[in-house]
C-alpha cells in the first residue's frame, strides 16, 4: 500500500493566510498513524506566479518526505523552475513542466496542463505524443497521472469557465491504459469522478473553498 497526501491550490503570495493553512495541512501530515509515502501538490502553488512566492514555498514543503508538484494556471514556469528545483525532476529551463517520478514503487506522471497567461488548461499535440508514450512504458507497480486542471466538465458556474479544452484528444490518450488513478485540482474542492475509465480525485484549495452551487 502507498500512502499520498494529495495537496493542491496553496496560492502563496507572502501573506499569512495561505502560509498559515499551509503549515497547518503540513503538521496534520505528520499525525498520521500510517506515515505518508510521499506528497503531492497539484499546482497554483503560488498566486502570482513571483519568484519570491515560489521561494516561500520551498522553505514551507515538508524536507522529510517526498514532494512532488506540478504547476498551475496561476504559476509561472520559469521562476517556478528556478525557485523549486529542488522539488522537480524536469528537463529544459521554460514550459511546459512535465515529469515522471517513481517513488515508494509508484510511478506519477505529472503533467503540465497550464498555458501561459491564461487560466482555461490545455495539452498541445507535442505533450499528448509525450503522455502516451510515457503510459506505454512497461511499469510493475501503481502509475498515477496527475494534472491540475480537471479533464472533465465540473459543472461549477465559476470554474467551468477555465476548463482544459480538447478534452476527448486526452481521453483517447488515457483510454486502455493501466492507470490507477488521475489526482487533479483547479476547483478548489474534494472531487470522486472517473473520466477515461479511470478514477478521478480532485483536492480540495488550501487557500480557499469555491461554494458548490
Amino acid at each position: 500500500m502507498i500512502v499520498i497526501a494529495h495537496l493542491s491550490d496553496p496560492h502563496l503570495d507572502g501573506t499569512e493566510v495561505p502560509r498559515d493553512r499551509l503549515r497547518r495541512v503540513t503538521s496534520y501530515l505528520r499525525s498520521f498513524s500510517t506515515p505518508v509515502d510521499v506528497v503531492l501538490v497539484s499546482g497554483d502553488l503560488a498566486d502570482h506566479g513571483l519568484p519570491a512566492e515560489y521561494a516561500e514555498l520551498a522553505t514551507e514543503l515538508p524536507t522529510d518526505l517526498p514532494v512532488l508538484v506540478l504547476p498551475g494556471n496561476h504559476d509561472v514556469s520559469s521562476p517556478l523552475r528556478v525557485g523549486l528545483a529542488d522539488f522537480l525532476d524536469s528537463p529544459g529551463d521554460s514550459h511546459p513542466i512535465h515529469q515522471v517520478r517513481e517513488v515508494a514503487g509508484a510511478r506519477f506522471v505529472l503533467v503540465d496542463t497550464s498555458v501561459p497567461g491564461e487560466d482555461y488548461g490545455l495539452l498541445s499535440s507535442e505533450s499528448l505524443t509525450w503522455l502516451d508514450a510515457v503510459l506505454r512504458e512497461p511499469f510493475d507497480g501503481p502509475v498515477f497521472v496527475a494534472m491540475h486542471h480537471p479533464p472533465l466538465t465540473m459543472h461549477h458556474p465559476v470554474m467551468d469557465q477555465w476548463p482544459l479544452l480538447e478534452q476527448p484528444a486526452l481521453e483517447a490518450v488515457l483510454t486502455g491504459k493501466r492507470i490507477t488513478a488521475i489526482f487533479t485540482g483547479h476547483v478548489h474542492n474534494p472531487v470522486i469522478t472517473a473520466f477515461a475509465g479511470h478514477p478521478v480525485l480532485g483536492a480540495p484549495g488550501i487557500r480557499s473553498t469555491i461554494p458548490l452551487p
